[in-house]
C-alpha cells in the first residue's frame, strides 16, 4: 500500500527527554549503550499494526514501526524487483513453489514464534489476509489484494494462494502487503473494534524487536527479541523519537540527541555540517519518492465543473515547457536527484527504459498559449483571455524546505512567459486539508512510491481515492494501460513505460524531481543497508564496529 506522506515531516512538540533508562538529556552517541539506536521520525506511530495502515492511521511511522515487529512471508531482494517470483528474500517462508500458473505454495519456517513462545502457523496467515481482503476493514488494501482469491492452509506450515489470472506480481502481492498477525490473540477482538484495542498499544509480534513502551509525543522504545529464530539483533535498543520539524531533527542530531534520520533535510549546505561530525556518516540509497506540480482539473470552488483555466491541456502543457526543470533540480538539489519521466521515482524498476523528460522550449509554450487564446491584451505582462488573467495560485506545505525553493523557482520562470502563479505557504496539515478538499489551482504534491508499478492506479487512475487523487486525474485510457501492463506476462516493462508516456501525453502534473536520498547514520555500526521500500528493514542485520561474529542465525 502506498504511503502517502507527501514528502513532509508532521509537526509534533517535542521535549527533549531521556529515551532509555540513562539520566534525562543523556547524548545518544555518549551511552554507554552502544547498542541502542535513536532514529529521528516526523510522525508518530499511532498504530504499529498490519492492516491498520490505512485513512488517518495512514502513516511512515506505523509501517516503521510494524517491519520491526512483523516479518513478511519474504522480502524485496536488492534488485527491487517486483516483478516474478525471484527476487524475493525469505523471511518468514523458508521457501515457495508454483503449482500452475496461478497458485503459490507458501511453506513457513517451523522456527518462527511470536514473541509470547506461541509457534507461527499457517493459520496466522490465512486469519491475516481475511482481515485485509475485507474491504470493509481495509478498503484500500482489499483492493491492491483484488487478484487474490483465496488463501487456504494444509497443515500448520503450509499456506495457498490462489489467483484470478496469471500476472507478473503475484508473490508480490502475497508477500509485501500484509504481513502475518497472531490470529491466537486477536481473532477474538471484533474485527472492527482491533485499532482500538489493547493490543495496538503493545503489539506482539513474531519479528526482530519487541515493544517496551511508548511516551506520546515524544518515543516509542523497542528492544531486541532474544528468541528471533533467524538471530537475535546485535542493536538490543532501537527508540523512535519524534522531531518537530527538519530543522530540528538536524540539530537534535548534532547535538548528539539521537543516532539516525532518513535524509538531510535543505538546504545542500546541511550535507556539510552532516559529513563534519566524526561520529556521523551519510549513506545513499534509491529514494522511493517523486515531487511534481499536480493541475487541478476541477473548478476549486465547484468540484462538479472543470477547472476554468487548467482543464485545458494545452495550457497544461505550455507550463510545463515553460520550466527548466534540470536547473531547479541543479539548483536545489545539486547532483542528488534528477527530473523523472512521468511519476516514477529512483526506487521504481519501471524507470529504466523510460523516454528522457521534456526540455524547457519557451517558444513552444508561447504558441501554445497564443493558440488557446491566452495574450497580453493590456500589456501588463500577465496573459489574459476574455477580460481574465492567467494567474494561477499554488498551495504548498511550509515544511518541505525543498518544495519552498523549487515553487520560488517556478514562479519566476513562468512569469518569462506571461503566467501569474502566486505561492500559498502553509503549515502541513492545513496543506493537507485543502489538497485533499481539491482547494488548489495547482499542489506542489511530494509522494513515496510502492516498489511495485501497480501502485500508479492509487493517484493516476479513475479510481483514486481524495486522498491520493485529490486533482480528480481520469482518463480511461491510462486505466486500461495500467490493466495491460499489470496482466503482461511478456515485455512487461514497456507495458508500464506506455503507461507513463500517457501520462505525460495528458499533462496531468509536471514531473520535477525524484532524488537520490542521503540517510544519517553512526559509524559505530557496520554492515548497514538502507532499504527505501522501508528505511529501518535492515536494523536487525546491522553490527556493532569491531564485533567478532554475527548472533546464531544469520
Amino acid at each position: 500500500m502506498a504511503r502517502w506522506t507527501l514528502g513532509t515531516w508532521l509537526g509534533t512538540g517535542l521535549a527533549l527527554t531521556t529515551l532509555a533508562a540513562g539520566a534525562r538529556g543523556a547524548r545518544a552517541q555518549d551511552s554507554p549503550d552502544r547498542s541502542r539506536l535513536v532514529i529521528l521520525i516526523g510522525g508518530e506511530a499511532f498504530a504499529p499494526v498490519p492492516t491498520l495502515n490505512e485513512g488517518a492511521q495512514s502513516a511512515t511511522a506505523n509501517t516503521d514501526l510494524a517491519d520491526q515487529m512483523f516479518l513478511h512471508l519474504a522480502d524485496l531482494g536488492p534488485s527491487l524487483l517486483t516483478a516474478g517470483d525471484r527476487g524475493f528474500e525469505p523471511r518468514l517462508a523458508r521457501s515457495w513453489t508454483r503449482r500452475d500458473s496461478v497458485t503459490l505454495v507458501f511453506d513457513l519456517d517451523p522456527r518462527a514464534t511470536w514473541q509470547d513462545g506461541v509457534p507461527v502457523t499457517a493459520q496466522d496467515v490465512v486469519f491475516t489476509f481475511a482481515r485485509a481482503r475485507n474491504p470493509a476493514l481495509a478498503p484500500k488494501l482489499s483492493n491492491l489484494l483484488r487478484r487474490i482469491t483465496s488463501v487456504t492452509a494444509e497443515g500448520e506450515h503450509r499456506v495457498v494462494f490462489r489467483y484470478t489470472r496469471p500476472y507478473s506480481e503475484q508473490l508480490y502481492d502475497a508477500v509485501f502487503h500484509a504481513p502475518p498477525l497472531p490470529a491466537h490473540l486477536l481473532a477474538k477482538i471484533p474485527a472492527e473494534s482491533l485499532a482500538t484495542s489493547a493490543f495496538v498499544q503493545a503489539p506482539v509480534g513474531n519479528g526482530p524487536y519487541r515493544w517496551v513502551r511508548r511516551v506520546p509525543g515524544e518515543f516509542i522504545e523497542l528492544e531486541a527479541n532474544p528468541s528471533f529464530f533467524l538471530g537475535a539483533p546485535a542493536i538490543r535498543h532501537v527508540i523512535f523519537r519524534l522531531a518537530g520539524d527538519p530543522q530540528a531533527s538536524l540539530n537534535l542530531l548534532l547535538g548528539g540527541e539521537a543516532d539516525a534520520l532518513e535524509t538531510v533535510p535543505a538546504p545542500r549546505s546541511n550535507i556539510d555540517r552532516v559529513s563534519a561530525q566524526g561520529s556521523l556518516r551519510l549513506v545513499p540509497y534509491l529514494s522511493s519518492t517523486v515531487g511534481f506540480l499536480l493541475f487541478n482539473q476541477r473548478d476549486p470552488e465547484d468540484r462538479a465543473r472543470p477547472h476554468p483555466i487548467l482543464s485545458d491541456r494545452d495550457v497544461r502543457r505550455a507550463i510545463g515547457l515553460a520550466l527548466d526543470r534540470t536547473r531547479m533540480v541543479r539548483s536545489t538539489f545539486g547532483n542528488l536527484a534528477e527530473v523523472p519521466y512521468g511519476p516514477a521515482s529512483p526506487m521504481l524498476w519501471i524507470r529504466h527504459g523510460a523516454p528522457a523528460p521534456a526540455r524547457q522550449n519557451l517558444a513552444e509554450a508561447r504558441r501554445l498559449l497564443r493558440a488557446r487564446g491566452w495574450m497580453d491584451h493590456d500589456g501588463d505582462g500577465t496573459l489574459d483571455k476574455d477580460g481574465k488573467p492567467l494567474a494561477l495560485t499554488m498551495v504548498l506545505p511550509s515544511s518541505s524546505a525543498f518544495r519552498v525553493q523549487l515553487a520560488q523557482i517556478a514562479q519566476a520562470q513562468l512569469l518569462q512567459v506571461g503566467i501569474r502563479l502566486e505561492l500559498t505557504v502553509v503549515e502541513y496539515q492545513l496543506w493537507n486539508e485543502r489538497r485533499t478538499q481539491g482547494r488548489f489551482d495547482i499542489d506542489f504534491s511530494s509522494t513515496r512510491q510502492d516498489p511495485s508499478p501497480t501502485g500508479l492506479t492509487q493517484g493516476w487512475s479513475c479510481a483514486g481515492s481524495a486522498g491520493t487523487n485529490p486533482a480528480r486525474y481520469c482518463n480511461p485510457r491510462v486505466d486500461s494501460l495500467i490493466e495491460a501492463a499489470t496482466f503482461a506476462t511478456t515485455n512487461v516493462q514497456q507495458a508500464w513505460v506506455a503507461v507513463l508516456r500517457q501520462i505525460e501525453d495528458d499533462a496531468a502534473a509536471v514531473f520535477i524531481y525524484a532524488p537520490t536520498s542521503l540517510a544519517v547514520v553512526p559509524r559505530r555500526f557496520t554492515n548497514v543497508r538502507i532499504r527505501p521500500e522501508s528505511l529501518w528493514l535492515g536494523v536487525r542485520e546491522w553490527t556493532l564496529a569491531g564485533a567478532t561474529s554475527r548472533p546464531a542465525g544469520h
